[in-house]
């Protein structure tokens, strides 16, 4: 069934038109972009608090008890600082220490405009449609930390 949220059609679509949902073997590609999560799960980057930051935004998935806080920092702008704290399985953790190190030097204008194939381009493998709500967290946590922010 179908959503009528824009965002979870962007999802949909992109697993309909991008992936095929599929269980087997991963291929070699895919297996170092695995161990690439897993290096980012195991020793994520920017997991710290800023203490100055421009806003911070806390958020989780009530599906699985993952939870993300995103301290972003800005200056003209222009995000100069991003680093996060949370919980969750290795997808959720580590997508969320792939975006802080993107989203680095990145306008504000830019990072409104990321969507979920941003986050599962920088993950390089499928996600299983269960899963992308894990994958997406920090990019939903980013988006409502702006919002609220009203930058």
């Amino acid at each position: 069934m179908k959503s009528n949220n824009p965002e979870a059609t962007l999802v949909e679509t992109y697993f309909e038109n991008k992936y095929e949902i599929v269980s087997g073997k991963l291929s070699e590609e895919e297996e170092l972009y695995k161990e690439n999560i897993l290096d980012h799960y195991k020793n994520p980057h920017n997991k710290r608090k800023i203490s100055h930051c421009t806003f911070n935004h806390k958020d989780f998935n009530p599906l699985c008890g993952d939870e993300i806080t995103l301290f972003i920092k800005t200056e003209q702008g222009k995000i100069i600082d991003a680093a996060f704290e949370g919980n969750g399985c290795a997808i959720s953790q580590a997508s969320a220490s792939m975006l802080t190190d993107h989203i680095k030097k990145m306008s504000l204008e830019q990072a409104k405009q990321l969507g979920p194939w941003d986050i599962f381009n920088l993950l390089g493998i499928r996600i299983s449609h269960t899963r992308s709500k894990c994958a997406l967290l920090c990019l939903k946590t980013l988006q409502e930390g702006i919002k609220e922010a009203k930058l």
